[in-house]
């Protein structure tokens, strides 16, 4: 069965660029309430205007997941402006690169506290409406949170935290009507990949993959809306997450090194060839 997003308010996180920005334009686009939050002001205030000015409906606030009170502000702002929530999409991420030998553990705890931490708080103040509008929770999860991907410890502990909750949102509320999707983009040309954070603590700067090769968050929203509407509980958006998700059923030794050998042939990476 189709559930139609059209009509729906959709709160996003981590909307100002990249994969957020692409489904608050492709959600408004098909007649969706969108709200956003990010961190960035000008970010939001930007995408909002280009919305409104293409005649969609959006409203915006910032946003800090790691701050209760904020994911609290931003859920409050969907129900005062559209009254109510039907569809929560936990975007905001942030990534690293670097072996756990090297890493400062603080690092970690920033990838849990965005990653794992800001999708919890903001799905304890939507979940009333959830429930009262039979609505969605969508977790942007990651090959990386159905394997352990090297020189990646925070991010994929933080993604397999994220998915361990939303799975168990799921079962407790399964008599109530509530749907949760796991989605799980593969590598992403977007801004996300700049600002990993490297041993550090610093971010990243320029990726070491070659982004033309990446699926574009346009092409990921495509893919959440029609597991929103579709009321998918995993969605994988390309060969690699389908494949991963596959073999590790079967194989998962033989899964280590295939995810070794790709991440030992990054430029640079500091893994031993």
């Amino acid at each position: 069965m189709r559930h139609s997003i059209k009509g729906k308010t959709v709160v996003i996180t981590g909307a100002s660029s990249g994969i957020g920005e692409a489904l608050a334009r492709a959600c408004a686009g098909l007649g969706a309430n969108v709200v956003l939050g990010a961190r960035s002001a000008e970010g939001l205030d930007r995408v909002v205007s280009e919305i409104k000015g293409s005649g969609g409906a959006a409203v915006c606030c910032v946003t800090d997941v790691t701050k209760p009170d904020d994911c609290c502000t931003l859920i409050d702002k969907a129900v005062t402006t559209f009254g109510g929530v039907d569809v929560l999409v936990c975007n905001a991420g942030l990534s690293m690169r670097a072996l756990f030998d090297e890493v400062d553990l603080e690092v970690l705890h920033r990838l849990m506290d965005v990653n794992f931490w800001g999708t919890v708080y903001c799905v304890k103040y939507a979940l009333p409406y959830l429930q009262a509008s039979r609505g969605t929770i969508v977790g942007i999860s990651s090959v990386a949170g159905l394997h352990g991907l090297p020189c990646r410890t925070g991010y994929s502990a933080s993604k397999y935290a994220m998915t361990g909750f939303l799975e168990t949102i799921r079962v407790e509320n399964m008599k109530k009507g509530m749907h949760v999707m796991i989605a799980c983009p593969g590598f992403t040309a977007s801004n996300v990949r700049f600002s990993a954070l490297t041993a550090d603590g610093t971010s990243q700067g320029d990726t070491p993959r070659d982004e033309g090769k990446m699926m574009t968050s346009d092409e990921v929203a495509r893919h959440l809306i029609r597991g929103i509407e579709r009321r998918k509980r995993l969605c994988l958006m390309e060969f690699n997450g389908r494949a991963t998700h596959t073999i590790k059923k079967f194989s998962p030794k033989f899964l280590d090194g295939m995810f070794y050998e790709a991440m030992a042939s990054e430029p640079d990476s500091p893994l031993l060839r």
